[in-house]
C-alpha cells in the first residue's frame, strides 16, 4: 500500500497533537487542507494569509502550542530554474524562526514535523517553519517506508537555583517599596495560581503588562496599575515575572524608574536575563515553577515574609489610585469573563488603561510589536477556541477604524463559521485623528500634495454595512444610548455583529499618566 505526502503531513500533525490549522488554500495546499480535515484536525479557511498566521499565533498563546508555519513551494526538480513563485523561503524564514527546514523526503516528513513542534514549545517558545515542495506533497510512497515518530513530550519545567531563590526572597522581605510586574511570559506559563498565592498571600502591590493582564484581577485592591508611573518611579525592589525590560517597561531606566531600583528577574529565556539593566537576582526558569519554588521556601520559614499593608509605600500608592480611578460605558456592559481583543493606536492604548481584565489570557492585543491588523485574526481564533472549550464565553474585538481596514474582510470568515464575535469599531474617521466631513469635502479635490490630510479616512464611513453583506448584524451608533442598546442586542444574539461607533474626529486622545513609547527626542 502507498500513501501521498499530503496524508503523511496531516497524520504527522495529528500525531503531534495539532488541533487547529488556519490557512488559505491554493496550489499545492488544497489537498493538504482536505487531508488535514480527513484526519480530524479542525481547518479554518481565512481571507488573508497574515490573518491566518495571527489566528494560529493566538491559539498558541491560549493553549501553549506555539505557531508552526507550513507553506508549499515550487517543484523541487525545477528549483533554480525560475519555477512558479520560486523564492528562498527557508533562508528567509530562518531569520525569524527558531527552526526552519525543508523535509528531505516524503518518508521523513514526520521527523521534521516533530522537530518543529518540539522546538517551538521547548525553552523560550517561538515560531517554526516547514517548506514542502508541491511534488513532495503529491508523491506516493510505500506506507512501510514512512518513518513514524513518537509524539513529542511536554517541555521540561525548568527550576532555578535554591540559593538564588533565597536571595530573591530576602531582597523582597527587606524592601521598603516592593513591586511585582506580571508579564506575558507568566500568562503563557499559566502561572496564575502560584502568583496569586505569592502576591495576594503576602499583600504585595502589583501591576501587569498588557498581555499579562488578568492573571490577577485588575480591580483587585493590590493592583496599582492606575498609579503605574508613581509605582515604577519609586519602587526600590521590583520582581519581574516573565516581563522583559523593553520599551513597554521603558527599558528599566530612569527617569521612569529609580536609579537605585533592584530588579529580580524571572525568565525562561536565559539570554534575556541581565539584558539592558543588570538584575540584582536573575532566576532562570519557567515562571510557574520558579514562583512555586518561592512559595515553598516561604512556607518553610513561616512568619519571615510579610509586607505591611499600612506602610507609607501603600499610602503613597493609594493616593494616586484614588485620584486616577476610571471606567468606561462599554466596560460596564461587558461580561466579566469576556475575551477582549484590542488593536489600533489610540484604541489599544486607551483600552489598556480603561478596561479591566479579571481572568488570565482574556486580553489579546498587539503586544510588544504593536502590529496593526492582528485584531480580526485573533478574534476568529479566540471564538473558535471558546466554542470548543468555553461555549458561553463571548469575544469582543475592539478596533480603531484604521486597524479594521487591515483585516476587515475576516468578518466574512466569522460569519461563515457562525462565530458570535462582537466587533466594535471606534471610528474617528482617521489614523490617530481625522477630519469632520465639511473639512474633508473642502480638501478632497484630488490634489495629492495639498489635498486630503495624510491621517484622514472617509468621514463617518458605514463599516457596519460590510458585515450585513455576509448576514451579520450591523449597527451605526452616535450616542451613548445607542451604544448601550446595540451592545445589549449583540450580547443577546448568537450572530456575528459589528458596532460602528462614530466619535469626534478632532477629539484629542485622552491624556494618559504615562506614555507607552519612550523616546529621548
Amino acid at each position: 500500500m502507498s500513501v501521498d505526502g499530503n496524508t503523511v503531513l496531516a497524520e504527522a500533525l495529528k500525531n503531534q497533537g495539532v488541533e487547529y490549522v488556519f490557512g488559505i488554500v491554493g496550489w499545492p495546499i488544497v489537498e493538504v487542507a482536505m487531508s488535514i480535515q480527513s484526519v480530524g484536525i479542525k481547518y479554518v479557511g481565512m481571507r488573508n494569509e497574515q490573518a491566518a498566521v495571527y489566528a494560529a499565533q493566538i491559539i498558541g498563546y491560549l493553549t501553549k502550542r506555539p505557531l508552526i508555519v507550513i507553506s508549499g513551494a515550487g517543484e523541487s526538480e525545477q528549483e533554480s530554474m525560475g519555477t512558479f513563485q520560486e523564492y528562498h523561503q527557508v533562508d528567509s524564514a530562518s531569520l525569524h524562526c527558531k527552526y526552519a527546514a525543508r523535509p528531505s523526503s516524503v518518508e521523513r516528513i514526520p521527523f521534521y514535523v516533530e522537530k518543529a513542534v518540539r522546538t517551538s514549545i521547548f525553552g523560550r517558545p517561538g515560531a517554526c517553519y516547514l517548506d514542502i515542495p508541491g511534488d513532495m506533497l503529491a508523491r506516493q510512497v510505500p506506507i512501510k517506508n514512512v518513518q513514524l515518530v513518537d509524539t513529542c513530550p511536554l517541555p521540561p519545567r525548568t527550576l532555578s537555583d535554591n540559593n538564588d531563590i533565597r536571595k530573591a526572597l530576602d531582597l523582597i522581605a527587606n524592601a521598603q517599596r516592593p513591586l511585582v510586574i506580571i508579564g506575558k511570559g507568566a500568562a503563557y506559563s499559566q502561572a496564575e495560581y502560584a502568583i496569586h498565592e505569592f502576591v495576594i498571600g503576602h499583600k504585595l502591590p502589583f501591576l501587569s503588562t498588557p498581555m499579562g493582564k488578568g492573571l490577577l484581577p485588575d480591580d483587585h485592591p493590590l493592583c496599582v496599575s492606575s498609579a503605574r508611573t508613581r509605582a515604577l518611579q519609586h519602587a526600590d525592589v521590583i520582581l519581574l515575572l516573565g516581563a522583559r525590560l523593553n520599551w513597554i517597561l521603558h527599558f528599566g531606566q530612569s527617569p521612569r524608574f529609580s536609579r537605585d531600583v533592584k530588579f529580580i528577574q524571572i525568565d525562561i529565556h536565559a539570554e534575556e536575563l541581565n539584558n539592558g539593566v543588570p538584575a540584582a537576582v536573575a532566576l532562570h526558569g519557567d515562571v510557574n515553577c520558579v514562583i512555586k519554588q518561592m512559595n515553598q521556601e516561604v512556607k518553610s520559614k513561616p512568619g519571615t515574609f510579610e509586607f505591611n499593608p499600612n506602610s507609607a509605600w501603600w499610602r503613597m500608592l493609594h493616593e494616586k489610585i484614588e485620584e486616577n480611578m476610571k471606567s468606561t460605558q462599554i466596560e460596564n456592559l461587558l461580561p466579566r469573563d469576556v475575551i477582549l481583543v484590542s488593536e489600533g493606536s489610540n484604541t489599544m492604548d486607551i483600552s489598556r488603561t480603561m478596561f479591566n481584565n479579571s481572568l488570565p489570557r482574556h486580553r489579546l492585543d498587539a503586544g510588544t510589536f504593536g502590529t496593526m491588523g492582528v485584531g480580526a485574526g485573533f478574534a476568529v481564533a479566540a471564538a473558535i477556541w471558546c466554542r470548543d472549550h468555553h461555549p458561553n464565553k463571548r469575544v469582543v474585538c475592539l478596533q480603531g477604524d484604521s486597524a479594521f481596514g487591515f483585516g476587515g474582510m475576516e468578518v466574512e470568515t466569522a460569519c461563515r463559521y457562525r462565530l458570535p464575535i462582537i466587533f466594535i469599531i471606534i471610528n474617528n474617521s482617521g489614523i490617530l485623528y481625522g477630519l469632520h466631513k465639511e473639512s474633508y469635502d473642502e480638501t478632497a479635490d484630488g490634489d495629492l500634495t495639498t489635498g486630503i490630510l495624510p491621517t484622514a479616512l472617509t468621514p463617518n464611513a458605514h463599516y457596519e454595512k460590510i458585515i450585513e453583506a455576509f448576514g451579520g448584524n450591523g449597527y451605526h451608533v452616535e450616542t451613548r444610548e445607542e451604544l448601550k442598546a446595540s451592545l445589549g442586542w449583540c450580547l443577546k444574539s448568537n450572530k456575528t455583529s459589528l458596532i460602528n461607533v462614530i466619535i469626534d474626529p478632532a477629539s484629542a486622545k485622552k491624556k494618559q499618566e504615562f506614555q507607552w513609547l519612550t523616546s529621548k527626542i
